[in-house]
């Protein structure tokens, strides 16, 4: 009787796989978490103030902080009423990166955070809803000769959040208001060595443009890259694990289509999940390092989108697919009422993503949570996801557990078989259970360490080593769930060693009876595995 892999391997060969994955897995932790810096990097930049004196503010101009070519500034706007200069002719200007610098392709993205010092004025206090507006360009040169040439400009409204936690009183003029962080800018490829942003904040008494926003004192911007030496592992790893998944995918595939019989639901969906691990796994991030592809973050998150939905879709056929109590099988339209809301909710993402980061491909300022619609729609869609995913993994470790209880129902028939006929499905059993256990430790495991990701300071101490956590879970969890895939489809093609066959002839004489009289009353439905065919027959029955 042919069987999978899982089911006719012996316990000594399969033990060996396992401590093969185990010590992969040990090492996909270790590479990011010694050898990999930590993912990102902040910087802290300060606007310098300068002073646009021209007549016609419509001709381009550029405004550098610092260098040869260094903008006039001014130290506050006490210098700037000192010398009356309006605020409609103060520019601040960021250069990125810091002096004696440049950014490089391999930091991947760049994103900004803007914060406001404003202090507290009893004659201009922030009002009730006060919203800035600013006037920001982008520029970008690859030398420090050459002229700037403009990216993007565009006129973005910010609305302010602050508290002022002191009485507001004359004595406590000048403090400054605790302002939340604003979302500024994103971009989807450092394709140049040098960027140049200039702001300006207009104000029109007449149409309450940038009116009863307080005292504005300096602008702060938080950039925050992919640290390159992280993204050279990032892309090893993928390069190292796309060979290996599409190899065992190939392989896989060709033994199903070597049976006599078509292939079930279970072993497509299995292909299918290779294929979508294989499509996250393919490097083409190797091309963004000499290519200006603003669009790898959208195409990055499409492709983990596809993934994900893949995966939530396996388990639950693949938990379906051997419970007991279903009338039909092996068809896909018996999962829709429960893989539909899976592809719903991954089209519903994928919308949320384009009006954010889809946006962002033409006009990098914008930003969904600057507004109070957005950021309603955001957070709904965050917490709406959250509860989602909590509910999914109890809805999934209930099939697990029905799973569990159906299989166990059938060891009442297993007293009457011989003690090797009985252990044998004993032993089927315990490997089928210990692997639906693994796919809910796999689960479990990617949420515990994103919790942990984010509440820690980044790095642990160990030794003489410093152990970068972050990097640690981006680079094991995603070698989990490559080692996870790789063993499924390992596991699950088709066996060519059947059971019995290195017996001797008298305990295959006995072992043949008991397995036609087993065959009889349980495996008459064709699947890949013994405890498929078991579900399958008493669905039927």
């Amino acid at each position: 009787m042919a069987g999978a892999i899982i089911e006719n391997m012996s316990t000594k060969k399969l033990v060996i796989v396992g401590v093969i994955l185990v010590i992969f897995q040990v090492f996909s932790f270790l590479v990011g978490g010694l050898i990999a810096p930590s993912p990102t990097s902040a910087v802290h930049y300060l606007a310098t103030k300068c002073v646009d004196v021209r007549k016609h503010h419509q001709i381009s101009k550029w405004f550098m902080p610092w260098g040869p070519n260094q903008c006039e500034k001014i130290r506050d706007f006490d210098e700037a009423m000192i010398k009356q200069i309006k605020a409609n002719e103060i520019v601040f200007a960021v250069h990125i990166p810091l002096p004696n610098s440049e950014m490089s392709p391999w930091f991947q993205f760049m994103l900004f955070i803007l914060q406001f010092d404003i202090a507290f004025k009893m004659g201009n206090q922030i009002e009730e809803g006060a919203v800035v507006t600013i006037d920001v360009s982008l520029a970008y040169r690859d030398d420090t000769f050459s002229k700037w040439t403009e990216m993007a400009h565009s006129i973005e409204q910010r609305k302010l959040s602050c508290n002022f936690s002191t009485p507001k009183t004359n004595e406590n003029e000048g403090r400054h208001y605790e302002c939340d962080l604003l979302p500024f800018m994103e971009l989807g490829s450092v394709a140049h060595k040098y960027y140049l942003i200039n702001m300006r904040l207009p104000v029109n008494e007449r149409k309450k443009i940038n009116v009863g926003i307080g005292e504005i004192k300096d602008i702060h911007l938080v950039g925050i890259h992919q640290n390159g030496g992280f993204t050279k592992v990032w892309f090893a790893v993928k390069t190292f694990l796309t060979p290996s998944i599409l190899i065992i995918m190939i392989w896989y595939w060709r033994r199903i289509t070597l049976m006599t019989r078509p292939p079930v639901l279970l072993e497509k969906v299995i292909f299918a999940l290779g294929i979508s691990m294989t499509f996250i796994n393919i490097p083409v991030e190797w091309f963004s390092v000499g290519f200006n592809w603003t669009w790898m973050l959208l195409f990055g998150d499409i492709r983990q989108g596809i993934f994900y939905a893949m995966l939530l879709s396996f388990w639950i056929i693949f938990c379906g697919e051997h419970l007991m109590d279903q009338t039909e099988r092996n068809r896909f339209g018996v999962y829709w009422k429960q893989v539909g809301p899976i592809v719903f909710g991954s089209f519903c993402l994928f919308i949320f993503d384009m009006c954010e980061r889809g946006v962002q491909l033409t006009n990098p300022f914008y930003s969904i949570w600057a507004s109070d619609v957005g950021t309603e729609l955001a957070m709904a869609f965050i917490i709406v996801a959250g509860i989602c995913a909590c509910l999914y993994f109890l809805f999934l470790c209930f099939m697990v557990f029905q799973v569990f209880r159906n299989i166990s129902g059938k060891r009442t028939s297993l007293p009457a078989m011989s003690k090797a006929r009985r252990l044998h499905y004993e032993g089927l059993i315990f490997r089928f259970k210990f692997l639906m256990l693994i796919t809910l430790a796999c689960a479990a495991l990617t949420v515990i360490f994103f919790i942990i990701s984010q509440v820690n300071e980044g790095h642990w101490h160990w030794g003489g080593y410093t152990v970068q956590v972050n990097s640690a879970f981006f680079t094991g969890i995603y070698g989990m769930w490559n080692l996870y895939v790789f063993a499924i489809m390992f596991l699950y093609a088709p066996s060519h060693k059947r059971y019995g066959d290195d017996q001797s002839n008298g305990d295959l004489g006995v072992n043949s009876g008991e397995e036609i009289q087993l065959t009889t009353t349980i495996t008459h439905v064709d699947g890949p595995t013994e405890i498929y065919r078991m579900t399958g027959k008493e669905s039927q029955e």
